[in-house]
């Protein structure tokens, strides 16, 4: 005795539509997993390695100056040396922001192309064109905010008066955060000497840290201001980071 063929029909699609479902909820696991992976497990063995990058490379500018037979006396405190900008993705500096925590220091190279943002060893872009650490203008710099390392992840948690400092193989760069805002990814005016203000010859040193905003998405950017402070020499740490430095 046959089967009823219209109901054999509905037991068919049934099949078909239980294995379908069944292979795009599998397909929704795999992709949550390797978002996981991207967010998280690679943007945190991205951090660790650029951080000991950077921890080697202050190293290696402190021991060389300890060798050099220098004594760090004939440098100025409130006028510091200014180095030239290297070729793009060229490493020069290090970055420390201690409000990031006592892990956190990156390399900072000239440009910002994927070899520098995404790398294991850089992680901070300088912007070509802007000023250099301890120059009279705007040293301006960008990072992710997440993946890859996440090197301007806690830009929100800055607050006035944090230091943010920039290490060459010049010595110590120590700005002060001041502000802070939420612009348009378009609204490039924020690297100008004077940020915001076209044509206006500067007349501080300043730094302006960019990244996207919110996290997980680059629909705006974060942009941070901060103002110099002072310089010491290359074996001579700021207070604020002294304790981090070989560590």
């Amino acid at each position: 005795m046959r089967g009823n063929p219209a109901h054999e029909l509905r037991m068919r699609r049934h099949r078909i539509f239980t294995i379908a479902g069944e292979l795009l909820l599998t397909a929704g696991v795999l992709v949550l997993l390797y978002l996981g992976w991207k967010l998280w497990w690679q943007d945190t063995i991205a951090a660790q390695q650029q951080t000991a990058a950077a921890s080697a490379q202050s190293e290696e500018w402190i021991d060389e100056f300890d060798h050099s037979g220098r004594t760090g006396v004939d440098f100025d405190k409130y006028d510091p040396p200014v180095g030239v900008a290297p070729a793009t993705d060229q490493g020069f500096a290090v970055l420390y922001v201690p409000r990031y925590g006592a892990d956190y220091r990156r390399n900072i190279a000239e440009g910002f192309s994927d070899q520098v943002l995404d790398s294991f060893d850089l992680g901070i872009g300088h912007y070509p064109g802007t000023q250099m650490p301890g120059e009279v203008g705007n040293f301006a710099i960008a990072g992710h905010r997440s993946a890859y390392g996440g090197a301007m992840h806690w830009i929100d948690q800055l607050q006035p008066g944090d230091p943010i400092i920039v290490q060459t193989a010049d010595g110590w760069y120590t700005y002060r955060y001041r502000s802070s805002e939420i612009i348009e990814p378009s609204e490039i005016e924020v690297v100008l000497p004077v940020p915001r203000q076209p044509g206006v010859a500067p007349v501080k040193r300043t730094i302006t840290l960019t990244t996207c905003d919110p996290l997980y998405s680059s629909e705006h950017r974060w942009v941070a201001y901060g103002e110099f402070e002072s310089f010491s020499a290359p074996n001579d740490p700021p207070a604020d980071v002294e304790h981090l430095v070989n560590q």
